[in-house]
């Protein structure tokens, strides 16, 4: 019987994952290194992750620095930024590459909070998909001897609990990144 809701568990878990990821790549108006989580940059006919190939700061709020642990790549992260379509031109100084986040406008703000918005729905249809899919593995289990209705009964609850949280933790997720884009 746990065996189904650690299934279930383990996939709401992912779900939040990928949303939080995607939410990353979400630009607000203030530097966040979490940008730059997917670029990958041609590392010696290797691609490679940004993050594995620099120090990524931020000196202030509009600010994000990248400095290269090795300055022969520094051409090449550059072009990596400019491929990844951030809508930031890098100023490179040889040294380190700065990227000065531009202010997000109050229509661009609207914009990200519907995309946000989107995003967190598309998360809760995953979840009930799961849960949808789990609820009838236990009716299977249920109608083939495998567990008791009382069984079956006990799992749906946990399922449902499950999916009740999930849906509590995306709203919150959503509420913080919504008031991150928010903040000017």
């Amino acid at each position: 019987m746990s065996h189904s809701s650690l299934g279930l568990e383990d996939r709401i878990e992912k779900s939040l994952h990928v949303l939080k990821e995607d939410l990353n790549a979400v630009r607000a108006g203030r530097a966040n290194p979490a940008i730059l989580d997917k670029i990958s940059v041609d590392y010696y006919g290797c691609m490679t992750p940004l993050k594995s190939l620099a120090n990524v700061s931020v000196p202030d709020p509009r600010t994000l620095m990248i400095v290269p642990f090795d300055t022969s790549a520094m051409e090449n992260i550059e072009k990596a930024i400019n491929v990844a379509n951030l809508g930031i031109n890098p100023n490179n100084d040889g040294k380190c590459i700065r990227l000065s986040i531009p202010v997000v406008t109050e229509e661009r703000r609207k914009e990200l909070l519907k995309d946000v918005k989107k995003l967190g729905e598309e998360c809760k249809v995953a979840v009930r998909n799961i849960r949808r899919e789990e609820n009838d593995k236990l009716k299977k289990q249920e109608k083939s001897n495998e567990i008791t209705e009382d069984e079956l009964k006990d799992g749906l609850e946990n399922n449902q609990k499950a999916i009740d949280h999930a849906g509590k933790e995306i709203d919150s997720i959503i509420e913080s990144k919504d008031k991150e884009i928010m903040e000017v």
